[in-house]
C-alpha cells in the first residue's frame, strides 16, 4: 500500500530561504529505494545545513527528518533498529507521518512488536493515529504473532472508527490468520462483504490453508471474484503444506493454463512437491517453465532444482544444475551432498564436502547428516569415524538423532554391532526405535540371534504397534530355526494389534501419476498388468530366479507366500511400466517403504532379462538397476 495518496506532510515546501533549498534537495534527491549509507549522508547534510533560524521556525527540519524516515521504511533490509528510533526521537514534536514511518520500519525488522511501543508512545503524547497507523501496527502484530497486542490495537481501531477502512480490515484479517484465530478472521471477512479486495480474499485463503482447512480454502478460492498470482500461491502452498502434493501440482498446471506468470515462491513450492513425490516429469515441466520465461536461477530456485532432480532419481541433472548455478549458499551444497549420498555415491559426496570446506563455508548440522549418510550408504567405516570426530571436536556440533542414526547404520552394516550398541548407550538422549530397528536388522544379517533377541524384545516394548519390528525379530528366529519363538512372536503381534504401514508405489506415465498397492486390481489396465506379471514370472524363472519369502510373516503355506510377494506394489508398477514405456526407456518407481529382499532381487533380474534400466526410490535410498546389478551392491 502506498502512502502517496494521503500524506499532506510531503506537499512541496514553499518559499525556502536559499540555504534551506539545499537542505530540501538533500532529502528529495535520494533515489526511490536508497541505501542506508545514502540516507545517512542526507541526514548529515540536514544536520549541518538546518541550523538556519528559518528551519526551526517553519518546522522544516522535522519535515525533512520525517521524509528520511519514509525513505528508511522503503530501504532494502536489514536496517539497524536504533537508527530509525534515533531519527524519530530527534523530531519534536513528532507528527503522525513520522510516527507511521518509524512503525513501518520496525514492522519490517526482526523485532516487529517494537512497533507497538511506538504506537503506545504516540497515544501518550497525544499524536492522533490515522488509518495508516493502524495498518502498519497491525501488520507488525501479525508478523510478530502478537495476538494480545493486536487485540488491544483492534479495540482502539473500533473506538476511533477506523474499522471500516479496507486496509485496516485487511491488516486485521491478516493478524488473526497469522495467529491461527480463523474464527475471528472469518467474522471480519463476513461482516462487510462490500469492503473486500483481492488482498482480503488472499489472506483468508492462505490462513485457512495454513490452519489445515484446505478444502474450505479451495471453496473460498473458487468463489473469488478476481484472482492474482498470490491467490494461486496461497492455494498451491496450502496443498503442499498439508501433504496433498499431487493436488498442489495439478493446481500449478491449472494456473499455467490461465496464462499467469508464476513467482519464485510458487516455483520453489512445486519443485519441493515434485521432489517429495519423486516425480521427474513434473519436475522437468517446472524447470521448462523457468527456462521458457527466462527467469534467473537464484540461490533458492537453483537449490530447489538441485534437490528435485536428486530426489527424482536424476543425479546427473542435479549435479549439472549445481555446477551451473551462478551463486550458491550452504543449503545448495547441502542439497547436492545429500543427493549424492542418497544415490550411493559416497566418495563423490565426500569429495564435494571437501570442496565445500575449501571455499571457506562453515558446515551445519545437516551438512554432516549428508556426509555421514554418504559414508553409511557406501560402507566407508573409517571415513565415517573420521568425519564424526571432525563434527564433534573441530566444529563443536552436538550429535542429533540423525547423526547417531547414520553412525549406527554404518557400524552395524559393516558388522561392528557391539560398537554400534556402545554408541547408542553413550547417547545423551534416549535412542528412538529407529536406531534399535537398524541394529535388529544387522543382527539378522550377521546371524547374532542372542543379541537380536535382546534388542528385538526391547524394541517391541518401545514401539509395540509397529509390525516391522515383529517381522524382523521373527526372521531372526526363523534363520536360527527357532520355530517355537517364531510362533510366539506372531501371537504377540496379533495380541498387540500391531499396525502395518500400507505400502504403495508410484510411476509417471502418459502424463499421469499411477499409484499401486499390493494386489491392486483397480487400475484400468489391470488385466494387461497381470498378464505382464505372468510373462515377467516366466522369463525371470528361466533366468534362474528363486523366490525369497522371508519377508512374509503370515501363517500361510510357501506357495501362498510366493503368490503374495508376486503382487507387491513395485512389481505392479514395473509391469505397468514395461507395458507403456518405449523400448529402452528407464522405468522410474517411487516406493514409500524399504524394498523387500525378494523384490530387490526380482528387479535386478528384470533389468537384465528385459534390457531395461530401472530406478527405484524406496524409503531407504535410490536403487539404480541395470544389466542385473544394483547401484547399492545389495548393501541397503
Amino acid at each position: 500500500m502506498s502512502l502517496s495518496t494521503c500524506r499532506p506532510e510531503l506537499k512541496p515546501l514553499l518559499r525556502f530561504p536559499p540555504l534551506l533549498n539545499h537542505v530540501h534537495s538533500a532529502s528529495l534527491s535520494l533515489p526511490p529505494r536508497p541505501s542506508l549509507a545514502q540516507i545517512k549522508q542526507a541526514h548529515a547534510r540536514i544536520i549541518v545545513l538546518s541550523g538556519h533560524p528559518a528551519a526551526a521556525a517553519g518546522g522544516t527540519k522535522n519535515r525533512l527528518l520525517g521524509d528520511l524516515l519514509l525513505r528508511l521504511s522503503l530501504a532494502p533490509p536489514p536496517t539497524p533498529l536504533r537508527y530509525p528510533l534515533a531519527l524519530y526521537r530527534s523530531i519534536d514534536p513528532p507528527s503522525v507521518f513520522a510516527s507511521n514511518n518509524v512503525i513501518r520500519c520496525l514492522a519490517r525488522s526482526d523485532l516487529p512488536l517494537g512497533s507497538v511501543s511506538v504506537y503506545a508512545s504516540m497515544r501518550r503524547r497525544r499524536v492522533g493515529p490515522n488509518e495508516h497507523t493502524f495498518t502498519f501496527v497491525l501488520q507488525a502484530c501479525g508478523k510478530g504473532v502478537g495476538l494480545f497486542e493486536g487485540r488491544q490495537v483492534h479495540g482502539h481501531a473500533v473506538k476511533l472508527c477506523f474499522c471500516g477502512d479496507l486496509y485496516v480490515r485487511n491488516a486485521l484479517i491478516h493478524l488473526y490468520c497469522a495467529c491461527s484465530e480463523m474464527g475471528a478472521a472469518g467474522r471480519l471477512f463476513d461482516e462487510l462483504p462490500g469492503c473486500r479486495d483481492v488482498v482480503t480474499w488472499n489472506s483468508m485463503v492462505a490462513g485457512l490453508a495454513r490452519d489445515g482447512q484446505i478444502d474450505v480454502a479451495k471453496q473460498l478460492f473458487d468463489e473469488m471474484p478476481k484472482r492474482d498470482v498470490v491467490s494461486w500461491t496461497a492455494l498451491i502452498s496450502g496443498y503442499v503444506q498439508n501433504g496433498e502434493l499431487e493436488r498442489g501440482l495439478q493446481c500449478f498446471m491449472e494456473m499455467r493454463e490461465y496464462g499467469l506468470m508464476p513467482n519464485e515462491a510458487i516455483l520453489v513450492t512445486v519443485l519441493s512437491a515434485s521432489a517429495q513425490l519423486g516425480l521427474l516429469e513434473h519436475g522437468r515441466f517446472v524447470h521448462s517453465v523457468v527456462s521458457s520465461l527466462n527467469l534467473p536461477i537464484t540461490v533458492s530456485l537453483g537449490t530447489a532444482l538441485v534437490d528435485m532432480y536428486a530426489k527424482c532419481g536424476s543425479i546427473e541433472l542435479s549435479r549439472l544444475v549445481f555446477d551451473e548455478m551462478p551463486r550458491k549458499n550452504i543449503w545448495s551444497w547441502n542439497a547436492m551432498i545429500c543427493g549424492l549420498a542418497s544415490h550411493g555415491l559416497g566418495k563423490e559426496a565426500l569429495a564435494l564436502f571437501e570442496g565445500f570446506l575449501s571455499v571457506g563455508l562453515q558446515p551445519a548440522s545437516v551438512t554432516f547428516v549428508g556426509v555421514l549418510n554418504a559414508c553409511s550408504r557406501s560402507g566407508l567405516v573409517g571415513e565415517g569415524r573420521q568425519y564424526y570426530k571432525l563434527m564433534t571436536e573441530k566444529y563443536g556440533i552436538e550429535p542429533e538423532m540423525e547423526h547417531y542414526g547414520c553412525m549406527v547404520d554404518l557400524l552395524s552394516r559393516a558388522g561392528h554391532i557391539h560398537e554400534a550398541v556402545d554408541l547408542i548407550e553413550s547417547m545423551k538422549v534416549s535412542a528412538d526405535p529407529v536406531l534399535w530397528a537398524t541394529l535388529l536388522g544387522a543382527c539378522k544379517v550377521h546371524g547374532l540371534v542372542e543379541l537380536g533377541e535382546k534388542i528385538g524384545s526391547k524394541l517391541v516394548n518401545l514401539d509395540p504397534t509397529h509390525e516391522g519390528h515383529y517381522v524382523q525379530l521373527s526372521n531372526i528366529y526363523a534363520k536360527a530355526s527357532k520355530w517355537a519363538d517364531v510362533i510366539r512372536v506372531r501371537r504377540l503381534m496379533a495380541e498387540r494389534n500391531a499396525n502395518k504401514v500400507a505400502g504403495w508405489s508410484l510411476i509417471e506415465a502418459q502424463g499421469r501419476v499411477h499409484r499401486f498397492v499390493a494386489g491392486d486390481r483397480q487400475h484400468e489396465l489391470s488385466s494387461e498388468i497381470y498378464r505382464m506379471l505372468e510373462i515377467i514370472e516366466a522369463r525371470i524363472t528361466e533366468a534362474g530366479y528363486s523366490p525369497d519369502v522371508s519377508s512374509v510373516l503370515h501363517d500361510i503355506g510357501v506357495e501362498e507366500k510366493e503368490n503374495a510377494i508376486k503382487v507387491h506394489s513395485e512389481r505392479l508398477a514395473i509391469a505397468f511400466g514395461l507395458l507403456v514405456a518405449k523400448d529402452g526407456d528407464c522405468i522410474r518407481i517411487v516406493k514409500n517403504l524399504r524394498v523387500c529382499a525378494d523384490c530387490h532381487e526380482v528387479t535386478k533380474v528384470i533389468s537384465q532379462v528385459f534390457g531395461r534400466p530401472i530406478v527405484v526410490r524406496d524409503g531407504s535410498r535410490f536403487h539404480h538397476f541395470k544389466d542385473g546389478t544394483c547401484s547399492c551392491l545389495d548393501y541397503w
